[in-house]
Protein backbone atom coordinates (compact mmCIF):
# COMPACT_ATOMS: atom_id res chain seq x y z
CA UNK A 1 0.00 0.00 0.00
CA UNK A 2 1.26 3.49 -0.85
CA UNK A 3 0.84 5.73 2.12
CA UNK A 4 -0.60 9.08 1.25
CA UNK A 5 -3.34 11.58 1.86
CA UNK A 6 -6.95 10.57 1.95
CA UNK A 7 -8.63 10.07 -1.43
CA UNK A 8 -12.17 9.82 -0.04
CA UNK A 9 -13.82 10.64 3.27
CA UNK A 10 -17.54 10.01 3.77
CA UNK A 11 -18.87 11.31 7.07
CA UNK A 12 -22.24 10.62 8.68
CA UNK A 13 -23.82 9.24 5.50
CA UNK A 14 -27.47 8.22 5.89
CA UNK A 15 -29.89 7.00 3.23
CA UNK A 16 -33.47 5.97 3.89
CA UNK A 17 -35.94 4.15 1.68
CA UNK A 18 -39.56 3.31 2.56
CA UNK A 19 -39.40 1.13 5.69
CA UNK A 20 -35.62 0.63 5.31
CA UNK A 21 -32.60 2.56 6.54
CA UNK A 22 -29.95 1.43 4.05
CA UNK A 23 -27.14 3.59 5.48
CA UNK A 24 -27.21 4.81 9.08
CA UNK A 25 -24.64 7.55 9.79
CA UNK A 26 -21.77 5.74 8.10
CA UNK A 27 -18.17 6.97 8.23
CA UNK A 28 -15.88 5.58 5.51
CA UNK A 29 -12.50 6.67 4.21
CA UNK A 30 -10.22 5.56 1.38
CA UNK A 31 -6.50 6.25 1.30
CA UNK A 32 -4.44 6.86 -1.79
CA UNK A 33 -2.88 3.70 -3.18
CA UNK A 34 -4.86 1.19 -1.14
CA UNK A 35 -7.45 -1.50 -1.71
CA UNK A 36 -10.19 -0.98 0.88
CA UNK A 37 -12.76 -3.78 1.06
CA UNK A 38 -16.37 -3.03 1.95
CA UNK A 39 -17.67 -6.27 3.43
CA UNK A 40 -21.15 -7.28 4.54
CA UNK A 41 -24.13 -9.52 3.92
CA UNK A 42 -26.65 -8.83 1.17
CA UNK A 43 -28.68 -5.80 2.21
CA UNK A 44 -25.99 -4.50 4.58
CA UNK A 45 -25.79 -1.20 2.66
CA UNK A 46 -22.52 -1.65 0.75
CA UNK A 47 -23.75 -0.92 -2.76
CA UNK A 48 -26.02 1.91 -1.55
CA UNK A 49 -23.02 3.64 0.05
CA UNK A 50 -20.93 3.37 -3.12
CA UNK A 51 -23.86 4.42 -5.31
CA UNK A 52 -23.88 7.59 -3.22
CA UNK A 53 -20.16 8.06 -3.80
CA UNK A 54 -20.70 7.56 -7.54
CA UNK A 55 -23.56 10.08 -7.65
CA UNK A 56 -26.31 7.57 -8.45
CA UNK A 57 -28.05 8.31 -5.13
CA UNK A 58 -28.20 11.43 -2.98
CA UNK A 59 -27.61 11.00 0.77
CA UNK A 60 -30.27 12.20 3.19
CA UNK A 61 -27.52 13.25 5.58
CA UNK A 62 -23.73 13.43 5.59
CA UNK A 63 -20.75 14.93 3.81
CA UNK A 64 -18.32 13.71 1.14
CA UNK A 65 -14.74 14.90 0.71
CA UNK A 66 -12.56 14.03 -2.30
CA UNK A 67 -8.85 14.69 -1.72
CA UNK A 68 -9.80 16.96 1.15
CA UNK A 69 -12.35 19.04 -0.78
CA UNK A 70 -16.02 18.89 0.12
CA UNK A 71 -18.14 17.93 -2.88
CA UNK A 72 -21.81 17.54 -3.84
CA UNK A 73 -22.36 14.65 -6.20
CA UNK A 74 -25.67 15.08 -8.06
CA UNK A 75 -24.96 12.55 -10.79
CA UNK A 76 -22.30 10.13 -12.10
CA UNK A 77 -21.04 12.98 -14.29
CA UNK A 78 -20.12 14.89 -11.10
CA UNK A 79 -18.35 11.80 -9.72
CA UNK A 80 -16.45 11.31 -12.98
CA UNK A 81 -15.32 14.94 -12.83
CA UNK A 82 -13.97 14.17 -9.33
CA UNK A 83 -11.92 11.25 -10.68
CA UNK A 84 -14.27 8.47 -9.54
CA UNK A 85 -15.06 5.42 -11.67
CA UNK A 86 -17.26 2.41 -10.95
CA UNK A 87 -17.50 -1.12 -12.36
CA UNK A 88 -21.02 -2.26 -11.54
CA UNK A 89 -22.06 -5.84 -10.83
CA UNK A 90 -24.16 -5.66 -14.01
CA UNK A 91 -21.93 -4.18 -16.68
CA UNK A 92 -22.97 -0.89 -18.29
CA UNK A 93 -22.17 -1.89 -21.87
CA UNK A 94 -24.16 -1.91 -25.11
CA UNK A 95 -24.04 -5.49 -26.45
CA UNK A 96 -24.44 -4.59 -30.14
CA UNK A 97 -21.68 -1.95 -30.04
CA UNK A 98 -18.01 -2.72 -30.51
CA UNK A 99 -15.43 -2.46 -27.75
CA UNK A 100 -14.17 0.81 -29.24
CA UNK A 101 -17.72 2.21 -29.49
CA UNK A 102 -18.39 1.45 -25.82
CA UNK A 103 -15.17 3.15 -24.77
CA UNK A 104 -15.94 6.13 -27.02
CA UNK A 105 -19.32 6.56 -25.32
CA UNK A 106 -17.54 6.91 -21.99
CA UNK A 107 -14.98 9.34 -23.37
CA UNK A 108 -17.70 11.82 -24.27
CA UNK A 109 -17.03 13.11 -20.73
CA UNK A 110 -13.57 14.18 -21.95
CA UNK A 111 -14.01 16.60 -24.85
CA UNK A 112 -10.30 16.53 -25.68
CA UNK A 113 -10.64 12.97 -26.99
CA UNK A 114 -11.43 12.40 -30.66
CA UNK A 115 -13.25 9.25 -31.75
CA UNK A 116 -10.40 8.30 -34.09
CA UNK A 117 -7.99 8.24 -31.14
CA UNK A 118 -10.04 5.85 -29.00
CA UNK A 119 -8.52 2.59 -30.20
CA UNK A 120 -4.92 3.77 -29.91
CA UNK A 121 -5.52 5.33 -26.51
CA UNK A 122 -7.19 2.21 -25.12
CA UNK A 123 -4.52 -0.14 -26.52
CA UNK A 124 -1.69 2.00 -25.14
CA UNK A 125 -3.27 2.15 -21.66
CA UNK A 126 -3.89 -1.60 -21.59
CA UNK A 127 -0.22 -2.16 -22.41
CA UNK A 128 0.86 0.32 -19.72
CA UNK A 129 -1.20 -1.49 -17.07
CA UNK A 130 -0.27 -4.97 -18.24
CA UNK A 131 -3.80 -5.86 -19.32
CA UNK A 132 -4.27 -8.49 -22.03
CA UNK A 133 -5.24 -7.13 -25.46
CA UNK A 134 -8.86 -7.15 -26.64
CA UNK A 135 -10.13 -6.89 -30.20
CA UNK A 136 -11.38 -3.30 -30.37
CA UNK A 137 -13.66 -4.17 -33.30
CA UNK A 138 -15.40 -7.10 -31.55
CA UNK A 139 -19.02 -6.56 -30.53
CA UNK A 140 -19.57 -6.78 -26.78
CA UNK A 141 -21.97 -9.72 -26.95
CA UNK A 142 -19.18 -11.77 -28.54
CA UNK A 143 -16.91 -11.40 -25.51
CA UNK A 144 -16.91 -13.60 -22.39
CA UNK A 145 -17.64 -11.99 -19.04
CA UNK A 146 -14.00 -11.55 -17.97
CA UNK A 147 -13.20 -9.64 -21.19
CA UNK A 148 -16.28 -7.45 -20.79
CA UNK A 149 -15.00 -6.63 -17.33
CA UNK A 150 -11.64 -5.65 -18.86
CA UNK A 151 -13.49 -3.23 -21.12
CA UNK A 152 -15.12 -1.65 -18.06
CA UNK A 153 -11.72 -1.25 -16.40
CA UNK A 154 -10.24 0.19 -19.60
CA UNK A 155 -13.06 2.73 -19.79
CA UNK A 156 -12.12 4.04 -16.35
CA UNK A 157 -8.41 4.16 -17.19
CA UNK A 158 -9.09 6.06 -20.42
CA UNK A 159 -10.99 8.64 -18.38
CA UNK A 160 -8.00 8.94 -16.06
CA UNK A 161 -9.98 7.98 -12.96
CA UNK A 162 -7.87 7.55 -9.80
CA UNK A 163 -10.65 6.36 -7.44
CA UNK A 164 -12.02 3.02 -8.64
CA UNK A 165 -15.07 1.22 -7.20
CA UNK A 166 -15.63 -2.48 -7.95
CA UNK A 167 -19.06 -3.84 -6.97
CA UNK A 168 -18.92 -7.63 -6.49
CA UNK A 169 -16.49 -7.91 -9.43
CA UNK A 170 -15.86 -11.66 -9.04
CA UNK A 171 -19.53 -12.64 -9.26
CA UNK A 172 -19.22 -13.10 -13.05
CA UNK A 173 -15.87 -14.92 -12.89
CA UNK A 174 -14.73 -18.43 -12.06
CA UNK A 175 -11.55 -20.37 -11.39
CA UNK A 176 -8.26 -18.67 -12.15
CA UNK A 177 -10.05 -15.59 -13.55
CA UNK A 178 -10.83 -14.55 -9.98
CA UNK A 179 -7.19 -14.71 -8.94
CA UNK A 180 -6.16 -12.76 -12.03
CA UNK A 181 -8.66 -9.99 -11.25
CA UNK A 182 -7.47 -9.71 -7.65
CA UNK A 183 -3.88 -9.38 -8.89
CA UNK A 184 -5.01 -6.58 -11.21
CA UNK A 185 -6.65 -4.72 -8.33
CA UNK A 186 -3.39 -4.94 -6.37
CA UNK A 187 -1.51 -3.70 -9.44
CA UNK A 188 -3.85 -0.74 -9.82
CA UNK A 189 -3.26 0.22 -6.18
CA UNK A 190 0.52 -0.04 -6.63
CA UNK A 191 0.26 2.32 -9.60
CA UNK A 192 -1.38 4.96 -7.43
CA UNK A 193 -5.09 4.23 -7.79
CA UNK A 194 -7.38 4.01 -4.77
CA UNK A 195 -9.66 0.97 -4.95
CA UNK A 196 -12.91 0.13 -3.17
CA UNK A 197 -13.67 -3.60 -3.36
CA UNK A 198 -17.29 -4.45 -2.49
CA UNK A 199 -17.73 -8.09 -1.58
CA UNK A 200 -19.26 -10.66 0.75
CA UNK A 201 -16.56 -13.26 -0.04
CA UNK A 202 -14.18 -13.45 2.86
CA UNK A 203 -11.29 -15.24 1.17
CA UNK A 204 -11.14 -12.64 -1.59
CA UNK A 205 -11.24 -9.78 0.91
CA UNK A 206 -8.42 -11.32 2.94
CA UNK A 207 -6.38 -11.86 -0.22
CA UNK A 208 -6.67 -8.48 -1.92
CA UNK A 209 -7.37 -5.73 0.61
CA UNK A 210 -5.20 -3.50 2.80
CA UNK A 211 -8.13 -2.55 5.03
CA UNK A 212 -11.65 -3.81 5.46
CA UNK A 213 -14.76 -2.01 6.70
CA UNK A 214 -17.62 -4.27 7.76
CA UNK A 215 -21.26 -3.17 7.45
CA UNK A 216 -24.21 -4.85 9.14
CA UNK A 217 -27.80 -3.67 8.75
CA UNK A 218 -26.70 -0.31 7.40
CA UNK A 219 -24.16 0.48 10.13
CA UNK A 220 -20.40 0.25 10.36
CA UNK A 221 -19.43 -2.56 12.71
CA UNK A 222 -15.73 -1.81 12.44
CA UNK A 223 -12.75 -0.99 10.22
CA UNK A 224 -9.60 -3.11 10.44
CA UNK A 225 -6.23 -3.59 8.83
CA UNK A 226 -6.64 -6.82 6.91
CA UNK A 227 -3.32 -8.27 8.07
CA UNK A 228 -4.49 -7.92 11.68
CA UNK A 229 -7.76 -9.83 11.29
CA UNK A 230 -8.89 -13.28 10.20
CA UNK A 231 -11.81 -15.08 8.61
CA UNK A 232 -13.57 -15.96 11.87
CA UNK A 233 -13.43 -12.41 13.24
CA UNK A 234 -14.85 -11.02 10.01
CA UNK A 235 -17.65 -13.60 9.95
CA UNK A 236 -18.64 -12.67 13.49
CA UNK A 237 -18.60 -8.96 12.60
CA UNK A 238 -20.71 -9.57 9.49
CA UNK A 239 -23.45 -11.68 11.02
CA UNK A 240 -23.14 -11.11 14.76
CA UNK A 241 -22.37 -14.74 15.57
CA UNK A 242 -20.23 -17.69 14.52
CA UNK A 243 -21.18 -19.90 11.59
CA UNK A 244 -20.83 -23.63 12.24
CA UNK A 245 -18.39 -25.51 10.02
CA UNK A 246 -20.18 -27.97 7.75
CA UNK A 247 -18.95 -31.50 7.28
CA UNK A 248 -20.17 -33.97 4.68
CA UNK A 249 -21.59 -37.12 6.26
CA UNK A 250 -19.94 -40.42 5.38
CA UNK A 251 -22.75 -42.09 3.44
CA UNK A 252 -22.43 -45.39 1.65
CA UNK A 253 -22.93 -44.79 -2.05
CA UNK A 254 -26.18 -46.32 -3.24
CA UNK A 255 -27.68 -47.19 -6.59
CA UNK A 256 -27.10 -45.20 -9.76
CA UNK A 257 -29.85 -42.59 -10.10
CA UNK A 258 -28.71 -40.11 -12.79
CA UNK A 259 -26.87 -41.43 -15.82
CA UNK A 260 -25.74 -39.47 -18.87
CA UNK A 261 -24.46 -41.45 -21.87
CA UNK A 262 -22.51 -39.80 -24.71
CA UNK A 263 -24.76 -36.74 -24.54
CA UNK A 264 -24.62 -34.14 -27.32
CA UNK A 265 -26.61 -30.91 -27.07
CA UNK A 266 -26.75 -27.80 -29.25
CA UNK A 267 -27.36 -24.17 -28.35
CA UNK A 268 -30.27 -22.03 -29.55
CA UNK A 269 -28.05 -21.05 -32.49
CA UNK A 270 -27.45 -24.68 -33.45
CA UNK A 271 -23.87 -24.75 -32.16
CA UNK A 272 -22.65 -27.92 -30.42
CA UNK A 273 -22.23 -26.98 -26.75
CA UNK A 274 -22.26 -30.37 -24.97
CA UNK A 275 -19.99 -32.89 -26.66
CA UNK A 276 -20.13 -36.56 -25.78
CA UNK A 277 -20.70 -36.07 -22.04
CA UNK A 278 -20.89 -39.27 -19.97
CA UNK A 279 -21.16 -39.56 -16.18
CA UNK A 280 -23.37 -40.94 -13.44
CA UNK A 281 -24.50 -39.87 -9.98
CA UNK A 282 -25.41 -42.34 -7.22
CA UNK A 283 -27.77 -42.03 -4.29
CA UNK A 284 -25.94 -40.53 -1.33
CA UNK A 285 -23.36 -38.56 -3.27
CA UNK A 286 -22.83 -35.08 -4.67
CA UNK A 287 -21.13 -34.87 -8.05
CA UNK A 288 -19.80 -31.38 -8.65
CA UNK A 289 -19.39 -29.99 -12.16
CA UNK A 290 -16.81 -27.20 -12.27
CA UNK A 291 -16.21 -24.85 -15.16
CA UNK A 292 -15.89 -21.30 -16.35
CA UNK A 293 -19.28 -19.89 -17.36
CA UNK A 294 -20.20 -20.47 -20.98
CA UNK A 295 -18.69 -23.92 -21.45
CA UNK A 296 -21.96 -25.79 -21.88
CA UNK A 297 -23.26 -25.94 -18.32
CA UNK A 298 -26.62 -24.37 -19.17
CA UNK A 299 -27.30 -26.72 -22.07
CA UNK A 300 -26.20 -29.77 -20.05
CA UNK A 301 -28.55 -29.00 -17.16
CA UNK A 302 -31.45 -28.11 -19.44
CA UNK A 303 -31.05 -31.39 -21.34
CA UNK A 304 -31.09 -33.45 -18.14
CA UNK A 305 -34.19 -31.68 -16.79
CA UNK A 306 -36.15 -31.85 -20.06
CA UNK A 307 -36.01 -28.14 -20.86
CA UNK A 308 -33.80 -28.57 -23.94
CA UNK A 309 -33.86 -31.27 -26.62
CA UNK A 310 -30.94 -33.69 -26.90
CA UNK A 311 -29.20 -34.00 -30.28
CA UNK A 312 -27.92 -37.50 -29.49
CA UNK A 313 -27.04 -39.66 -26.51
CA UNK A 314 -29.16 -40.65 -23.53
CA UNK A 315 -30.35 -39.41 -20.15
CA UNK A 316 -31.50 -42.10 -17.69
CA UNK A 317 -33.18 -41.74 -14.30
CA UNK A 318 -33.23 -44.91 -12.19
CA UNK A 319 -32.36 -46.84 -15.32
CA UNK A 320 -35.32 -45.50 -17.31
CA UNK A 321 -34.62 -43.62 -20.52
CA UNK A 322 -35.99 -40.07 -20.20
CA UNK A 323 -34.11 -38.59 -23.15
CA UNK A 324 -36.18 -35.72 -24.58
CA UNK A 325 -38.98 -36.44 -22.10
CA UNK A 326 -41.10 -33.50 -20.98
CA UNK A 327 -40.12 -31.58 -17.84
CA UNK A 328 -43.31 -32.85 -16.17
CA UNK A 329 -42.39 -36.48 -16.77
CA UNK A 330 -38.93 -35.90 -15.35
CA UNK A 331 -40.45 -34.16 -12.31
CA UNK A 332 -42.80 -37.13 -11.89
CA UNK A 333 -39.75 -39.42 -11.99
CA UNK A 334 -38.58 -37.70 -8.79
CA UNK A 335 -36.10 -35.16 -10.15
CA UNK A 336 -35.89 -31.72 -8.56
CA UNK A 337 -34.28 -28.70 -10.25
CA UNK A 338 -32.85 -25.59 -8.62
CA UNK A 339 -31.97 -23.12 -11.42
CA UNK A 340 -29.26 -20.44 -11.31
CA UNK A 341 -31.63 -17.47 -11.62
CA UNK A 342 -34.76 -18.44 -9.68
CA UNK A 343 -36.44 -15.07 -10.12
CA UNK A 344 -36.39 -15.61 -13.88
CA UNK A 345 -36.79 -19.37 -14.27
CA UNK A 346 -37.50 -20.96 -10.89
CA UNK A 347 -40.88 -19.57 -9.94
CA UNK A 348 -43.78 -17.35 -10.93
CA UNK A 349 -42.91 -13.93 -9.41
CA UNK A 350 -46.46 -12.55 -9.51
CA UNK A 351 -47.92 -15.57 -7.70
CA UNK A 352 -47.91 -15.82 -3.91
CA UNK A 353 -45.44 -17.79 -1.82
CA UNK A 354 -48.30 -20.22 -1.18
CA UNK A 355 -48.80 -20.89 -4.88
CA UNK A 356 -45.08 -21.11 -5.63
CA UNK A 357 -44.55 -23.57 -2.78
CA UNK A 358 -47.03 -25.98 -4.35
CA UNK A 359 -45.97 -25.65 -7.98
CA UNK A 360 -44.14 -29.00 -8.03
CA UNK A 361 -46.38 -30.99 -5.71
CA UNK A 362 -49.75 -31.25 -7.39
CA UNK A 363 -51.16 -33.48 -4.62
CA UNK A 364 -51.23 -30.40 -2.39
CA UNK A 365 -53.33 -28.39 -4.78
CA UNK A 366 -56.53 -30.43 -4.67
CA UNK A 367 -58.16 -33.10 -2.56
CA UNK A 368 -59.82 -36.24 -3.93
CA UNK A 369 -60.73 -35.48 -7.55
CA UNK A 370 -61.90 -31.94 -6.98
CA UNK A 371 -61.19 -29.37 -9.66
CA UNK A 372 -60.77 -26.72 -6.97
CA UNK A 373 -57.52 -25.79 -5.24
CA UNK A 374 -57.15 -26.95 -1.66
CA UNK A 375 -55.99 -23.60 -0.32
CA UNK A 376 -55.89 -24.75 3.31
CA UNK A 377 -53.42 -27.51 2.48
CA UNK A 378 -51.33 -25.18 0.37
CA UNK A 379 -51.26 -22.47 3.07
CA UNK A 380 -50.19 -24.89 5.80
CA UNK A 381 -47.50 -26.34 3.56
CA UNK A 382 -46.15 -22.87 2.73
CA UNK A 383 -46.11 -21.91 6.41
CA UNK A 384 -44.11 -25.04 7.20
CA UNK A 385 -41.52 -24.25 4.52
CA UNK A 386 -41.26 -20.63 5.67
CA UNK A 387 -40.57 -21.82 9.21
CA UNK A 388 -38.17 -24.66 8.39
CA UNK A 389 -36.15 -22.63 5.88
CA UNK A 390 -36.11 -19.29 7.71
CA UNK A 391 -37.74 -17.44 4.82
CA UNK A 392 -38.14 -13.83 5.91
CA UNK A 393 -41.52 -12.55 4.73
CA UNK A 394 -44.40 -10.61 6.31
CA UNK A 395 -46.91 -13.13 4.95
CA UNK A 396 -47.20 -16.32 2.96
CA UNK A 397 -49.57 -14.35 0.70
CA UNK A 398 -46.74 -12.07 -0.46
CA UNK A 399 -45.94 -12.33 -4.21
CA UNK A 400 -42.74 -14.38 -4.43
CA UNK A 401 -41.11 -11.78 -6.67
CA UNK A 402 -41.00 -9.32 -3.76
CA UNK A 403 -38.70 -11.55 -1.70
CA UNK A 404 -35.01 -10.64 -1.41
CA UNK A 405 -32.55 -12.70 -3.45
CA UNK A 406 -31.54 -14.89 -0.53
CA UNK A 407 -35.09 -15.57 0.64
CA UNK A 408 -36.20 -16.23 -2.90
CA UNK A 409 -33.49 -18.87 -3.32
CA UNK A 410 -34.47 -20.40 0.03
CA UNK A 411 -38.04 -20.73 -1.27
CA UNK A 412 -36.91 -22.60 -4.39
CA UNK A 413 -34.56 -24.84 -2.38
CA UNK A 414 -37.33 -25.53 0.14
CA UNK A 415 -39.82 -26.47 -2.57
CA UNK A 416 -37.43 -28.88 -4.31
CA UNK A 417 -35.83 -30.46 -1.24
CA UNK A 418 -39.09 -30.84 0.71
CA UNK A 419 -40.47 -33.07 -2.05
CA UNK A 420 -37.80 -35.62 -1.04
CA UNK A 421 -36.81 -36.05 -4.68
CA UNK A 422 -34.59 -39.01 -5.55
CA UNK A 423 -32.38 -36.72 -7.66
CA UNK A 424 -31.57 -33.02 -7.48
CA UNK A 425 -30.00 -30.98 -10.28
CA UNK A 426 -28.65 -27.76 -8.75
CA UNK A 427 -27.05 -24.89 -10.68
CA UNK A 428 -25.15 -22.03 -8.95
CA UNK A 429 -27.41 -22.06 -5.86
CA UNK A 430 -25.54 -19.37 -3.91
CA UNK A 431 -24.41 -16.90 -6.58
CA UNK A 432 -24.59 -13.39 -5.15
CA UNK A 433 -25.82 -14.50 -1.72
CA UNK A 434 -24.37 -13.55 1.66
CA UNK A 435 -22.37 -15.79 3.94
CA UNK A 436 -25.23 -16.77 6.27
CA UNK A 437 -27.59 -17.66 3.44
CA UNK A 438 -24.82 -19.60 1.69
CA UNK A 439 -24.13 -21.61 4.86
CA UNK A 440 -27.84 -22.36 5.28
CA UNK A 441 -28.31 -23.53 1.69
CA UNK A 442 -25.14 -25.64 1.84
CA UNK A 443 -26.48 -27.32 4.98
CA UNK A 444 -29.74 -28.18 3.23
CA UNK A 445 -27.91 -29.57 0.19
CA UNK A 446 -25.79 -31.83 2.40
CA UNK A 447 -28.90 -33.01 4.28
CA UNK A 448 -30.67 -33.74 0.99
CA UNK A 449 -27.72 -35.83 -0.23
CA UNK A 450 -28.40 -38.44 2.45
CA UNK A 451 -31.36 -39.73 0.43
CA UNK A 452 -30.79 -38.37 -3.06
CA UNK A 453 -28.29 -38.20 -5.89
CA UNK A 454 -27.19 -34.61 -6.40
CA UNK A 455 -25.66 -33.05 -9.49
CA UNK A 456 -24.20 -29.71 -8.40
CA UNK A 457 -23.11 -27.41 -11.24
CA UNK A 458 -21.33 -24.31 -9.96
CA UNK A 459 -18.90 -21.63 -11.07
CA UNK A 460 -17.81 -21.26 -7.41
CA UNK A 461 -14.84 -23.57 -6.92
CA UNK A 462 -14.88 -23.18 -3.14
CA UNK A 463 -18.50 -24.31 -3.08
CA UNK A 464 -17.72 -27.42 -5.10
CA UNK A 465 -14.68 -28.33 -3.03
CA UNK A 466 -16.62 -28.04 0.23
CA UNK A 467 -19.71 -29.98 -0.86
CA UNK A 468 -18.80 -32.50 -3.54
CA UNK A 469 -17.83 -36.15 -3.10
CA UNK A 470 -16.50 -36.18 -6.66
CA UNK A 471 -15.73 -33.36 -9.09
CA UNK A 472 -15.77 -33.30 -12.87
CA UNK A 473 -14.83 -30.38 -15.12
CA UNK A 474 -16.72 -29.13 -18.16
CA UNK A 475 -14.60 -27.32 -20.73
CA UNK A 476 -15.73 -26.51 -24.26
CA UNK A 477 -18.67 -28.87 -23.77
CA UNK A 478 -16.60 -31.89 -22.74
CA UNK A 479 -16.91 -33.38 -19.25
CA UNK A 480 -13.83 -34.91 -17.60
CA UNK A 481 -13.74 -36.28 -14.06
CA UNK A 482 -10.90 -34.95 -11.91
CA UNK A 483 -8.43 -37.66 -10.87
CA UNK A 484 -8.10 -38.73 -7.25
CA UNK A 485 -5.79 -36.54 -5.22
CA UNK A 486 -6.22 -33.53 -7.52
CA UNK A 487 -5.08 -30.10 -6.34
CA UNK A 488 -6.95 -26.81 -6.64
CA UNK A 489 -4.34 -25.68 -9.15
CA UNK A 490 -4.83 -28.79 -11.28
CA UNK A 491 -8.58 -28.26 -11.23
CA UNK A 492 -8.15 -24.65 -12.32
CA UNK A 493 -5.92 -25.81 -15.17
CA UNK A 494 -8.55 -28.32 -16.32
CA UNK A 495 -11.18 -25.56 -16.26
CA UNK A 496 -9.16 -23.60 -18.81
CA UNK A 497 -8.38 -26.52 -21.11
CA UNK A 498 -5.14 -27.83 -19.61
CA UNK A 499 -4.49 -31.29 -18.22
CA UNK A 500 -4.90 -31.69 -14.46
Amino acid sequence: MIEGTGAVRMHGISKRFPEVIANDHIDFDLKEGEVHALLGENGAGKTTLMNILYGLLRPDEGEIYIYGKKVSLHSPADAIDCGIGMVHQSFKLIPSFTVADNIALTLQYRSEFKIGEVKDTAIDLMKKYGLPPIDMDAEMHELPAHEQQLVEITKMLCLGQKILIFDEPTSVLAGEQIGILLERLRMLAKMGHSVVFISHKLDEVLTVSDRVTVLRKGKVVGSLETRKTNRQELVTMMVGRDIPVLSKPQIEKGQKVIEVQNLNVTSDLGVATVKGASFSVHKGEILGIAGVAGNGQVELVEAITGIRKVASGKVLIDGQDVTNASPKRIIDMGVGYIPPKPRETGLAPSLSIIENSALRDYSLQSSNLSIFLNLDNMRQYAKRLISEYNIVTPSEDLPAGLLSGGNLMKLVVAREVARKAKALVIFDPTAGLDVMTIAFIHKKIIEASENAAILLVSTDLDELLSLSNRIAVIFNGKVTEAPQGFTREALGLMMTGGEG
